[in-house]
C-alpha cells in the first residue's frame, strides 16, 4: 500500500506564491515520475509539471517560467513552487507518483487526495 499526502494549498492573492509538498510513503521499492496535476471546476484534470528520478522535468505551457517542480528522492517527496500566481491557476492540485512495489511486482500510479489553491484577483 502506498499513500501520497499533499500539503501547502490555500488562498493567495494574484502575484503571490505558494509551495506545495507531496510525500509518498508505504511499500515503495522505487518511484519513477512524480508530478502535479490540477483540476478546475468544470474542466478536465491536466498535467501541471512532472519530474523523474533523474531530475528531468516537463511543464505545461501555461505555467512554464512561473512554477518549479523539484523532488527529494531520499524523502520520496515532490515539491511545486508556484510564483506569479494568476486567478486562472485556481484549482484542486493533485500529486501523482509512478511507484514500483515489491508486493505487486508492478508499476502503478498513485494519487494524493488533492489540495485546493485559490488565487484571488
Amino acid at each position: 500500500q502506498v499513500q501520497l499526502v499533499e500539503s501547502g494549498g490555500g488562498l493567495v492573492q494574484a502575484g503571490g506564491s505558494v509551495r506545495l509538498s507531496c510525500a509518498a510513503s508505504g511499500s515503495i521499492f522505487s518511484i519513477n515520475y512524480m508530478g502535479w496535476y490540477r483540476q478546475a471546476p468544470g474542466k478536465q484534470r491536466e498535467l501541471v509539471a512532472r519530474i523523474n528520478s533523474g531530475g528531468s522535468t516537463n511543464y505545461a505551457d501555461s505555467v512554464r517560467g512561473r512554477f518549479t517542480i523539484s523532488r527529494d528522492n531520499v524523502k520520496n517527496t515532490v515539491y511545486l513552487q508556484m510564483n506569479s500566481l494568476e486567478p486562472e491557476d485556481t484549482a484542486a492540485y493533485y500529486c501523482k507518483a509512478d511507484v514500483y512495489t515489491r508486493e505487486l511486482g508492478a508499476w502503478l500510479d498513485y494519487w494524493g487526495q488533492g489540495t485546493q489553491v485559490t488565487v484571488s484577483s
